[in-house]
């Protein structure tokens, strides 16, 4: 979809729908919404006064304006109560007006936003409406032959904007496309089926982000991994047919020299959870076991689209989990990249084996930070929820940076404690550590484990089990692969650069 910004008044645009954001408490009309209304002979107030529209939040409602308009009609939608107005209220609301055009067929709009009356910093919000307006149109579609002409599509937004304002939303606009369009390509990512999105195809798609300025991909193959020693990746992959990879992208948008941010994202592209199998309702879902590596090439993606003034590395281990006779085996014992050994007692904790490699990877580049990102356990959704991302770290000022960005996207964080005693549960007997602390506490331990390749370096730990994938449709997120953490990422890269 297209979203162009032009300057003018809403009340002139040629459009086959306005979108007018309104408040529960908005009886008497004021601003953007007075003139509307002035200009269409009361057909606003009189829908208010009649009840038949009370602005609930996402509420929407049609009106056909019978040429007292230059446009055809006006989508009233409700953002609620004025006192519990959030930017998560407005990206909803703006995805619910925009998913009931496309289902009357309805293929343009037209809106404009009115500071009076929106409250919070003017970019925040125009942001937030655009975020909003596209992510909550996305349809997952290259696999649909049958009736594929039938497929609704909105293909144009216009956003109108008038005096100072007009080059203000011009540049907020490119910022949320361009943060959105990562999303997206996240979404893609994830909802793309496991025998079409293969670590080798996974890493095709990084060569792709790198085509961008100032971003190099590297993908070590099976015999450069097994020369570096990082044998948990490889007992992970040691039961498919499919060869893993181990994906290095780098932005260089900072300072040469200067300390970079390191993503790692687990990149399992099929969980069946090897020789200790999975059950097999939803098993199909574990396509979505890639969703942390998928956000770390859209951060990455999005920051070099921003032309953030940072360093980045985002480091994806990228493999199936699949059980075979030369499978990995409960009982086996591993010698991981940083040396230390792991005893297997679960083949289905096999998300931290790979982490480990690539967490004890990214001291090599000293980094300032570690942030990985997985779908790491079954635990965390008990605990949280589908909706919540758990985290865990040793840094808190780097914790209360990631919580900031989290309450600024809507995408939500909650801390568990990573305390020393939880490490108890991770030790062997006849090992380093083992790779299940078993099912009490088993988000933390699992973390745990993770902490236990990091070094000295601040790192955080995200949990996105619950939030990458939804089964029921979310306002802004339709039933499928979120793209979380994607926007929380970025807003964090952002903030790094404003210091």
């Amino acid at each position: 979809m297209k979203i162009n910004v032009k300057k003018g008044n809403l009340t002139d645009a040629k459009s086959e729908a306005l979108i007018l954001a309104l408040f529960e408490e908005d009886k008497k009309l004021f601003g953007l919404a007075y003139d509307v209304d002035a200009k269409s002979d009361g057909l606003i107030s009189d829908i208010i006064k009649s009840r038949d529209f009370e602005a609930k939040h996402a509420q929407v409602m049609v009106i056909y304006t019978r040429g007292l308009l230059p446009a055809k009609r006006i989508s009233l939608v409700g953002l609620g109560k004025k006192n519990e107005f959030k930017l998560e209220k407005l990206r909803a609301a703006y995805a619910k007006a925009m998913q009931h055009l496309r289902s009357l067929n309805i293929t343009e709009a037209a809106t404009e936003f009115d500071f009076n009356v929106l409250s919070g910093r003017k970019e925040e919000v125009v942001r937030a409406a655009v975020e909003g307006a596209v992510l909550g149109l996305y349809q997952y579609t290259p696999f649909k032959t049958v009736d594929r002409a039938e497929i609704k599509q909105m293909k144009q937004l216009e956003i109108f904007a008038t005096g100072q304002d007009y080059a203000l939303i011009a540049e907020e606009v490119r910022k949320a496309r361009i943060i959105t369009d990562a999303v997206c390509f996240v979404r893609d990512l994830v909802s793309a089926p496991a025998n079409e999105m293969t670590p080798t195809v996974m890493a095709q798609k990084a060569r792709e982000v790198a085509r961008r300025k100032k971003v190099a991909c590297k993908v070590l193959e099976k015999s450069a991994m097994k020369k570096l020693g990082m044998n948990a990746l490889l007992g992970v992959a040691s039961g498919s047919c499919q060869e893993p990879k181990f994906i290095i992208l780098e932005y260089s948008g900072g300072k040469k020299g200067s300390a970079p941010i390191v993503l790692v994202g687990k990149g399992l592209t099929f969980d069946s959870g090897g020789i200790s199998i999975k059950p097999s309702e939803k098993m199909d879902e574990m396509k979505t076991d890639m969703s942390g590596g998928a956000a770390v090439m859209g951060a990455i993606m999005a920051a070099a689209d921003l032309q953030l003034s940072v360093n980045i590395v985002g480091l994806i281990p990228a493999t199936e989990n699949m059980p075979s006779g030369c499978a990995l085996k409960p009982g086996d014992i591993l010698k991981s990249y940083s040396g230390k050994t792991i005893e297997i007692v679960n083949t289905d904790a096999e998300g931290r084996l790979i982490l480990a490699d690539a967490l004890a990877y990214a001291s090599k580049y000293k980094p300032a930070a570690i942030i990985d990102i997985a779908t790491l356990t079954g635990a965390c959704v008990i605990a949280l929820g589908d909706e919540v991302i758990g985290m865990m770290g040793t840094d808190e000022k780097l914790k209360a940076e990631i919580n900031d960005a989290a309450q600024a996207t809507g995408e939500l964080v909650w801390e568990l404690p990573l305390w020393d005693i939880y490490s108890e549960q991770i030790k062997s007997d006849i090992a380093d550590y083992k790779n299940s602390g078993g099912r009490a506490a088993g988000t933390i331990t699992a973390a745990a484990f993770l902490g236990k390749f990091v070094g000295d370096y601040p790192w955080v730990h995200l949990d996105i089990a619950g939030p990458a994938w939804f089964d029921k449709d979310k306002p802004y997120i339709p039933k499928g692969a979120s793209g979380v953490p994607v926007r929380l990422l970025v807003h964090f890269l952002m903030k790094q650069v404003e210091k």
